[in-house]
């Protein structure tokens, strides 16, 4: 039954994103997903169903994508599926812990929100992050300046801002890479 539901919820979502390119994508998701499962190897104590759905749904309703409120587009996948009110109750509450400019000093309340809005921001860092910074500072018009600004207001900031120890030991390298990107991006752009 419940792996089930988390097939359902990665349908749902390759759906949902289809042709997104600006680095809030299905890839995104799964990526998010992966990390959040293997965070949970670490948590004995957490629900791995709430958290699951949460980190499939996480971007659901993400208001730079979507027109939606009370987290609607997560809502009405999870009552199609028959899931009960608590778990729709917890699973939202920890998709609403997961945005950095809603949440940026608050940590969310339950394990399972910290676990999903960590493995969010380990997306956000490293490799991928890079990446991710510049597809989405494409897609929106935004200089290769404005996008290395990124790194600095929030990027760099996150490493520090993990909650769990598997998190925290997988930001590491991610966050040195980014720091190492950025010097050869220094040295390469200081003669202009």
């Amino acid at each position: 039954m419940q792996e089930m539901i988390v097939k359902e919820a990665m349908e749902y979502v390759r759906s949902l994103f289809q042709g997104n390119s600006d680095g809030h994508d299905f890839d995104h998701t799964m990526r998010v997903y992966r990390t959040a499962m293997e965070i949970t190897d670490s948590e004995p104590d957490c629900d791995r169903l709430i958290v699951a759905l949460a980190s499939l749904l996480h971007d659901a309703d993400d208001s730079k994508l979507f027109a939606t409120a009370y987290n609607a587009n997560a809502r009405a996948f999870l009552n199609s599926q028959n899931v009960d009110e608590t778990a729709i109750a917890k699973i939202c509450t920890a998709i609403n812990s997961v945005s950095f400019s809603k949440n940026r000093d608050r940590c969310p309340e339950s394990l399972e929100g910290k676990i999903v809005q960590d493995a969010d921001r380990l997306d956000a860092i490293g490799a991928i992050g890079i990446a991710r910074t510049f597809a989405y500072g494409g897609k929106h018009g935004r200089t290769l300046d404005s996008s290395i600004d990124h790194f600095h207001e929030k990027l760099l900031l996150l490493k520090a801002m993990m909650h769990t120890e598997k998190a925290k030991e997988m930001a590491e390298s991610r966050h040195a890479f980014m720091e190492s990107f950025l010097q050869e991006w220094e040295k390469e752009n200081k003669d202009l």
